[in-house]
């Protein structure tokens, strides 16, 4: 595929490096190259750009400085997130709530938790992949010393009421006489929605650099100031102790300022992603049959639309949009490889003759309404087509 020529709709897995992105990060591979631990001027150059780095993340994030680690991405944060604040409050209680659709990066280390003797609460969420907050509340009990639920979900894009999940927390934390620490995986949500740490109640929040068009291998966790917590890797001690190892300066620049530009454009990002997404839904409901819209009509992402589509497998549809060179996915872009059908999907209901069929489309800032239009053409031909070859019955 000449990459210069395809219709990239798959942001949700991946984003370019923006220009203004990799321009930052250049001078730090090989001319302010020194160790920020060091002593010498050299070093102090690439300290000074990672103290910068951390305040223009923290003044997004509206916190203190002191409360931004840098880690290697989302998937690291999730798991420092929820393992350093249960091994920090086991003598506490043992009990961890969570939902059933969260990123693999959270069910995945609670159930390595569970493994180690933690009790742990996986919520079912709604037909729209929606929690609600009573089942939260009725969850908690006087062991329980985390709860872990997602901003956005990164297949079907339905927003969680985070800021209300906050403060139900918080209310049932003070009648139950204990402390509850709250974490959110906010990688899908920056840039689309509010990530202030104050406004959403949060005391622990992750977020990956090479999804708001920053380099891959670069993340933060927000850790709100006298979050209880045992650190994971140790060594030289870096970021305060709390993640050790040196720190990867040139990431933490470009991810410093993918979160700049990204805030600084979320409502144009948005409503220019909206249009996107709402042509490509209407296209395609008034055009094909038996299709499905998964997740919540308007309570999603602006740039995500999941679909299912009766009698038809997701890889023929990759391959075949494949072929025109447009590029998007079938659930989560972390688990394509794995042949069961999207846990996402069959927690809101789905079959798993359905959930093999998704399509997960999800736009970017370069996107157009001609990628649209041009998505469009391709995937209705195409679906009619598979239909055709398999006999489809409607």
């Amino acid at each position: 595929m000449d990459s210069t020529k395809a219709i990239y709709l798959d942001h949700a897995a991946t984003t370019p490096v923006r220009k203004e992105v990799l321009d930052e990060m250049m001078p730090y591979f090989s001319t302010f190259f020194g160790n920020p631990s060091g002593i010498y001027s050299l070093s102090q150059l690439s300290r000074a750009a990672l103290d910068d780095s951390r305040e223009i993340v923290a003044n997004v994030l509206g916190c203190s400085p002191k409360e931004v680690v840098f880690t290697s991405g989302g998937t690291e944060s999730d798991n420092m997130a929820i393992k350093g604040v249960a091994l920090g409050l086991k003598q506490f209680g043992n009990h961890i709530i969570t939902s059933n659709i969260e990123h693999h990066a959270v069910l995945h280390t609670c159930k390595q938790l569970e493994n180690m003797g933690f009790d742990i609460t996986y919520l079912p969420v709604d037909e729209y992949g929606l929690l609600h907050l009573d089942q939260v509340r009725e969850a908690m009990n006087e062991r329980t010393i985390l709860v872990s639920v997602m901003l956005a979900n990164n297949e079907i894009g339905s927003i969680m009421p985070i800021k209300e999940i906050s403060e139900v927390v918080k209310s049932r934390s003070s009648e139950l006489g204990i402390r509850t620490f709250l974490h959110t995986d906010a990688v899908q949500g920056a840039g689309y929605l509010d990530i202030n740490t104050d406004e959403l109640g949060v005391d622990l929040m992750s977020l990956s650099g090479h999804k708001i068009y920053g380099p891959k291998g670069v993340g933060v966790l927000f850790m709100k100031q006298n979050t209880p917590f045992e650190n994971l890797i140790n060594g030289g001690g870096q970021e305060k102790d709390r993640r050790s190892g040196t720190e990867n300066v040139p990431g933490i620049i470009g991810m410093s300022k993918a979160l700049e530009l990204v805030q600084d454009e979320r409502e144009q990002l948005s409503a220019n992603a909206v249009k996107l997404r709402d042509r490509v839904i209407s296209g395609i409901f008034d055009s094909l049959s038996d299709v499905y819209l998964n997740g919540h009509p308007t309570l999603r992402l602006p740039n995500n639309a999941n679909f299912s589509f009766k009698n038809i497998e997701g890889e023929p549809i990759l391959l075949g949009l494949d072929f025109d060179n447009i590029c998007v996915s079938s659930g989560s872009a972390c688990s394509t490889s794995s042949l069961q059908p999207s846990h996402v999907l069959t927690a809101i209901g789905r079959s798993h003759d359905l959930a093999r069929s998704s399509l997960r489309i999800s736009f970017g800032k370069d996107n157009s309404i001609e990628d649209v239009d041009k998505l469009l053409s391709s995937l209705i031909k195409l679906i009619n087509r598979l239909r055709s070859n398999s006999n489809f019955i409607k």
